[in-house]
C-alpha cells in the first residue's frame, strides 16, 4: 500500500467516524492563547474531556492556527506508538480548512479528535526519546560525530541495530534539525523525502512510516518519525496504568497544572516560587545557576506534574526512555534529579498557592 492510499483511507475514515459524532456546545474560556495550549494538550494527556473540549474551543476561537498545530504535536507526543490509528485519524485533520469543511465543519472536527485524543492510551516515549537524544551526557560524542555524517549514512544507522537514541539522533538529523526544536544539534537543511523513503526500503511499518511522513509534512517536528522507529517495538506493551497524580486544584477557570513553563502566567508562578522558602527553592538556589533556575524549575514540575497521562502504555523501552529523562538528563549541575523531583513534587501545594494568588491578582487587574 502506498503512501497516498494510506492518508486516503485515514481521510475517508476519519469523514465515517465524523458523520456519526456529536459534537458539544462550543464553550470556550476567557484565558490567554498559552495558557489555552497547555490546558489542552495536559487535559488531553489527563484524559480529562471537558477541560480538553473547553481549550478546544478556546483556541479555534483565539487562535485557529495554533490549535490544528497544538493537536498534531499532542498525537505524535502524547499517543504515539500506544494508539497509530487515533494518530492517522488527527493527521488526516490537518489535512486544511477545505477539506474539514467538507467533513463536518472547524468544531466539528477539532472537537471530534480531541475526545479521541483523551480517550486513546498513550505513550510519551517519542518525546522522551527526543529528550533522551538531545540531552543524555552518553550520547553527548554521537551528537557531534553524526552531525558530519551523510544522509545516506544517517539512515543506513537510523534503521540499524544502534542503541535507539543514536538511531533517533541520526533519524534527526536526517530529517533535518532547527535551533527551536535542539539544544545541542548542530543545525542541518531538511531532507525529510530521503529520510522516509529509507525508513520505508528498511522495512519499517509502512503505515506507520506514511503517518508519520504526513505528519511531518504538516508540524515540522521530529516526534514524526520516532513514532515510526519506536512502533516496532510496541509489541513489548504489555499494560496500561495510570500515573500517579498529585492533588490539583482549580485556579479560576483552569487547573494549576495549566500553568506551565510556556505561560506567561505558569513562568510568573515558578519565578515567585523560587523567590520562596521551601525545599525545592532552597535546593534549585544552591545547584543551579541564577540566570538557568526558572527554566530548570520549570522542567522539573513538568516531569512530576505537566508531563504525566492516564492510560500510559508500559513497555521496557518506554518505561527505561522515562527513567532516562526524569533522572539524567537535567544538565551538568544534576546528574542525578531523584531528590529535587520528590522536593517539587511535595511542594505542589505551594506552587498552586502562587498560581492561585497570582490569577486572583490578573483577574482584579484586567
Amino acid at each position: 500500500m502506498n503512501g497516498p492510499v494510506i492518508i486516503n483511507n485515514a481521510r475517508e475514515l476519519l469523514a465515517d467516524d465524523i458523520f456519526a459524532y456529536r459534537e458539544p456546545r462550543q464553550a470556550p474560556l476567557k484565558i490567554s492563547p498559552w495558557l489555552a495550549m497547555s490546558l489542552l494538550q495536559k487535559a488531553i494527556r489527563r484524559g480529562e474531556a471537558e477541560l480538553a473540549q473547553h481549550a478546544a474551543a478556546t483556541l479555534l476561537l483565539v487562535a485557529p492556527d495554533r490549535l490544528w498545530r497544538r493537536c498534531g504535536a499532542a498525537a505524535f507526543e502524547d499517543i504515539g506508538a500506544a494508539d497509530l490509528q487515533t494518530v492517522s485519524l488527527v493527521t488526516a485533520a490537518l489535512t486544511g480548512k477545505k477539506y474539514r469543511a467538507t467533513i463536518g465543519g472547524e468544531w466539528k472536527v477539532a472537537s471530534f479528535i480531541t475526545d479521541q485524543m483523551t480517550k486513546a492510551p498513550k505513550c510519551r516515549a517519542a518525546d522522551d526519546l527526543l529528550l533522551t537524544a538531545d540531552s543524555h551526557p552518553t550520547y553527548r560524542r554521537a551528537r557531534v560525530d553524526l552531525a558530519t555524517k551523510t544522509t545516506a549514512e544517517l539512515i543506513h544507522i537510523a534503521t540499524g541495530d544502534a542503541a535507539l537514541p543514536v538511531r533517533a539522533l541520526a533519524t534527526w538529523y536526517a530529517v533535518g534539525t532547527h535551533p527551536r526544536q535542539t539544544k545541542h544539534l548542530s543545525v542541518r537543511p531538511r531532507e525529510p523525502v530521503a529520510l522516509f523513503d529509507g525508513l520505508c526500503e528498511a522495512g519499517l511499518p509502512h503505515t506507520a512510516v506514511e503517518i508519520a511522513r504526513e505528519g511531518y509534512r504538516k508540524i515540522g517536528e521530529p516526534l514524526c518519525p520516532f513514532v515510526a522507529l519506536l512502533c516496532p517495538l510496541a509489541c513489548q506493551v504489555s499494560t496500561l496504568q495510570d500515573d500517579d497524580m498529585p492533588p490539583a486544584i482549580m485556579v479560576g477557570e483552569v487547573p494549576g497544572w495549566a500553568m506551565d513553563l510556556y505561560s506567561r502566567e505558569g513562568r510568573g508562578a515558578l519565578q515567585a516560587f523560587l523567590r520562596r522558602d521551601c525545599d525545592a527553592a532552597r535546593w534549585v538556589k544552591s545547584h543551579v545557576p541564577a540566570a538557568q533556575r526558572v527554566n530548570f524549575l520549570g522542567t522539573v514540575v513538568f516531569r512530576v506534574e505537566g508531563g504525566l497521562v492516564r492510560q500510559r502504555a508500559r513497555w521496557p523501552t518506554g518505561d527505561e526512555l522515562r527513567r532516562l529523562v526524569d533522572i539524567e538528563c537535567h544538565g551538568s549541575h544534576c546528574p542525578d534529579a531523584t531528590e529535587i523531583l520528590q522536593l517539587a513534587r511535595a511542594d505542589l501545594g505551594e506552587l498552586n498557592a502562587i498560581r492561585a494568588e497570582l490569577m486572583e491578582a490578573s483577574s482584579h487587574v484586567s
